[in-house]
């Protein structure tokens, strides 16, 4: 099984092919976007009307989330996760274990940028809105970080001649 990565002007983003699980659906990683002006929205794993060819489907047939699929099981690790929901996938071990470090500190880096603009984690007003609010720090997890560490999972994922995406 070879990296694949489409490009579906239809859907307006590029995706990572991920696997197979045992029924033969095949899933998709949507790459990252800034979104609203403020915040990154990412980890969205698809799956196609038309299985074979996404490029020709007419709709996105299923839509979850990286974490919610493999981080949220307390009993075993989303390494573990990932290779049990996967019959196939062209990653191997330690590319398995790096796209789940990868995305774990995409899912952190994101909600310490939320909590930075928000100025809390928007239960109720923070009584250390004040302290924790930071223009300086929020600016570079959104424009060093979190673009740093979606490069490093693109060049993992990308087919072994498109690694500069």
């Amino acid at each position: 099984m070879n990296k694949k990565k489409t490009k579906l002007h239809k859907f307006g983003s590029d995706y990572y092919y991920l696997g197979q699980d045992c029924y033969g659906k095949n899933y998709f990683l949507e790459q990252a976007t800034f979104d609203c002006g403020w915040y990154w929205g990412g980890g969205y794993v698809q799956t196609f009307t038309n299985n074979r060819n996404p490029a020709a489907s007419r709709d996105i047939s299923s839509h979850s989330h990286f974490d919610t699929m493999f981080f949220n099981n307390k009993r075993t690790c989303a390494y573990d996760a990932f290779t049990t929901f996967f019959d196939v996938t062209p990653f191997s071990k330690d590319e398995i274990w790096k796209i789940c470090e990868l995305m774990n500190a995409f899912y952190t880096a994101r909600r310490y940028a939320d909590m930075l603009y928000i100025g809390g984690t928007n239960y109720t007003r923070n009584p250390a809105t004040t302290a924790i609010q930071s223009e300086s720090e929020y600016k570079r997890i959104n424009e060093v970080v979190i673009p740093a560490i979606m490069s490093e999972l693109y060049v993992i994922l990308s087919p072994d001649k498109d690694v500069n995406t």
